[in-house]
């Protein structure tokens, strides 16, 4: 039997590593195709796109891996039944839990994977995103100094430079202000400048004209000017006083948060709690959702027609354990005291694959009881 619990298990993490693959792939591609809209967009290299890319992916991975581990656990159990492989070990003996160990090890494995990824890895890579994201919202010259485009470095101001030169004059210079729709600003110089203030950076622009038009009114004002510096400060998100996110945090900081850690991030002590032991419930639904697919296509036996409905009832009960989650969350977020029903899904879970597993033990001496009365006779 040790075995076949390597043998089993062998099959597994081979499996699990594959779809896993698929996967990732194609979660990781879904969004990638959305960053690239937004950061080639935003007139930023490839370079860029892909470290984001790549801060992104540990978060992917974590949310694959649990169901990675339920198609591989389904798979292999039904492959074994297939080719007779379970019926041989039931008919030596053994039973349903027992040859069930090995999703248990697959479980477990599965489960410190996913701990690493909750606890470690997508804090820190949540954390350098929002570092990188700050710092590309504050690259002046990625947002502003590209010739030949209409950029929109913010929302309601547009900005077309013409010709960039060696020295960084912008020249025939576009910037039309709509943040106040009473007083739509239109800026045209033949040339300008960016040049750093004491209150932040600045646009100086020479030769040109400020044409204020009044949607109200219907008016439009025209005023020419020598020179004139456009404050474009406000338009930069400050990276340094940014409000931290509960998912940067580490989870011993979200189990015993202090006043200031609360101050810094948006939430409440509810959600703190809340999140510190939802990454943990997180490893053991890993150990859960295999376990599900097993106990569930073990319920049926095997079949010359297939275990159709065993996968389906496998895949109804992981949307129940899913909707227990998500109804324990929206309550617990509520209440700082009921930070323990985080663990309500992974139990309801647990509870769920000991009662399959019983009923494919019952079934199991149902069906031999028959034969050893015919073998009495």
């Amino acid at each position: 039997m040790a075995r076949f619990d390597r043998y089993m298990l062998s099959q597994l993490l081979l499996l699990f590593g594959f779809f896993s693959l698929v996967l990732v792939s194609v979660y990781w591609i879904n969004r990638a195709i959305s960053l690239f809209d937004q950061l080639i967009g935003d007139g930023q290299s490839a370079l860029v796109f892909l470290e984001f890319t790549m801060l992104a992916l540990p978060y992917v991975i974590m949310i694959v891996l649990p169901i990675s581990a339920f198609v591989a656990a389904v798979y292999v159990t039904n492959r074994l039944s297939s080719d007779s492989e379970m019926v041989v070990l039931q008919t030596a003996g053994a039973s349903t839990m027992r040859i069930g160990r090995a999703v248990i090890y697959f479980g477990l494995i599965v489960a410190v994977l996913v701990g690493i990824l909750a606890h470690i890895l997508v804090p820190s890579a949540r954390t350098e995103l929002a570092g990188r994201s700050a710092e590309i919202s504050r690259d002046i010259t990625a947002r502003f100094l590209k010739e030949g485009q209409f950029l929109h470095p913010a929302s309601g101001i547009t900005v077309y430079i013409r010709r960039i030169t060696e020295q960084g004059e912008m020249k025939e210079l576009f910037l039309e202000d709509e943040r106040d729709p009473a007083a739509v600003v239109t800026y045209t110089a033949e040339k300008a400048l960016l040049v750093r203030g004491d209150t932040g950076p600045r646009l100086v622009m020479f030769d040109g004209l400020a044409q204020t038009f009044r949607p109200e009114t219907g008016k439009l004002s025209t005023i020419g000017f020598a020179d004139f510096a456009y404050d474009i400060g406000a338009l930069i998100q400050d990276g340094d006083t940014r409000t931290r996110d509960l998912r940067e945090l580490r989870t011993a900081v979200l189990l015993n948060p202090t006043p200031d850690d609360i101050a810094s991030a948006h939430g409440e002590l509810a959600d703190f709690l809340y999140e510190a032991h939802d990454r943990i419930a997180r490893s053991l639904l890993s150990v859960v959702v295999p376990l599900m697919g097993f106990a569930a296509l073990m319920v049926g036996g095997f079949s010359r027609f297939g275990v159709w409905r065993q996968v389906v009832i496998a895949v109804v009960l992981i949307i129940l354990v899913q909707l227990i989650a998500n109804s324990a969350e929206e309550v617990a977020r509520k209440d700082e005291t009921l930070w323990w029903l985080a663990y309500l899904a992974p139990l309801m879970g647990f509870v769920m694959s000991g009662i399959l597993i019983t009923l494919s033990s019952m079934s199991k001496f149902r069906r031999a009881a028959p034969a050893n009365t015919g073998a009495a006779a």
